[in-house]
């Protein structure tokens, strides 16, 4: 099969992506694998869609250092392919990255991977669940027994008010973002600092209060659901804890958290379990829910990484269970055709 990923921009892709390591697992499987960027597609006049790609060179690699230094170059000699050329469309861009510098960009992977499905290509996550998580007000969709304490809005008069209503205070960050910036532990309204934290956390838009769980300590869990079950392989969970550096509130990786192991409990399979119903409906193929004690903080649908890291931790390759299900879909999609939609297709 041939599989394109969609990310923000090549040049800002590492060994070290999980984008990188299920590309090396494709090329290792036989598969063709070629990148695209927001800027990629061509919806043409007799409304037939073509997209340029960088093609990665057939080759045995070993390492995915080996294949990223190929990409780099693949990059430099893009070539042009008809959208019905392509089996995958794997969407694996960040809208959040491209959204003050480049917002045309943002939402290009959503809509041009509408216009792949329509003409029967493969595309996941689905395009039209992706289309309603573009924000972190996703998660208000979900169980409210799974959510912690929420307020949205960008009164500060509002968010002093439900601080001032949970005695262990709060988390404000923004409504979009991601990696951990402008996230802020407001312990009191009173706090001397909160106007400045509202004006640099605001400046994206709408502030996302959440009610402060202290096991958030210890950081949070990131568990991977594929096809909406617990991602698992050689009898371990696609799951890891990731541990916020002293004095730091997030846990992301790139803010300096660590990443360790964890064991899953019922009370994470639990959660899986309430999330479960919604993600198959909305078409979502892989995700990340980050979960701290009995609630759930995040669900990242767009760019959940991690898998480099479990491979290591728990020396299996969980990214060759995500190449296999996207290689099933493709022998579905052979075999029946278009009378499976795309937003089922992603998640059987």
């Amino acid at each position: 099969m041939r599989i394109a990923f969609f990310v923000n921009s090549i040049e800002s892709e590492t060994p070290g992506y999980t984008t990188t390591a299920l590309a090396l697992v494709a090329v290792q499987r036989g598969h063709s694998v070629v990148y695209v960027e927001p800027g990629d597609f061509i919806l043409r006049a007799d409304d037939s869609l073509a997209v340029s790609v960088a093609v990665l060179p057939d080759a045995p690699y070993k390492t995915s250092d080996r294949l990223h230094a190929a990409l780099r170059d693949a990059a430099m000699q893009k070539k042009t392919l008809a959208i019905g050329d392509v089996d995958i469309v794997f969407l694996r861009n960040d809208p959040s990255l491209d959204i003050t510098d480049r917002p045309w960009a943002a939402n290009a992977g959503i809509m041009f991977g509408r216009l792949a499905a329509e003409r029967g290509v493969i595309v996941v996550n689905d395009p039209d669940g992706l289309g309603q998580a573009q924000s972190k007000l996703y998660l208000q969709s979900f169980p409210e027994a799974v959510r912690p304490a929420t307020l949205i809005s960008r009164s500060i008069t509002e968010i002093r008010a439900f601080i001032d209503k949970h005695p262990k205070g709060c988390i404000v960050k923004p409504l979009q973002g991601s990696g951990g910036k402008n996230v802020f532990h407001i312990a009191t309204p009173a706090d001397s600092n909160v106007n400045q934290i509202f004006e640099a956390a605001s400046g994206a838009g709408y502030l996302i209060a959440q009610a402060y769980i202290p096991e958030a300590k210890a950081g949070d869990v990131r568990l991977f659901l594929m096809n909406g079950l617990p991602l698992m392989r050689d009898g371990s969970y696609a799951a890891f804890r990731r541990v916020p550096a002293k004095g730091d509130v997030r846990s992301n990786i790139h803010a300096a958290g660590t990443a360790r192991k964890v064991k899953v409990t019922d009370t994470m399979l639990g959660i899986a379990e309430m999330v479960r119903p919604k993600l198959i409906g909305d078409g979502m193929f892989l995700v990340g829910l980050d979960i701290v004690g009995d609630k759930l903080l995040e669900i990242n649908v767009f760019t959940p990484g991690g898998l480099t890291r479990l491979a290591a931790m728990y020396t299996t390759d969980f990214a060759t269970s995500v190449v296999v299900a996207l290689e099933e879909k493709l022998k579905l999609r052979q075999a029946y055709g278009k009378t499976i939609p795309n937003s089922q297709l992603a998640t059987l």
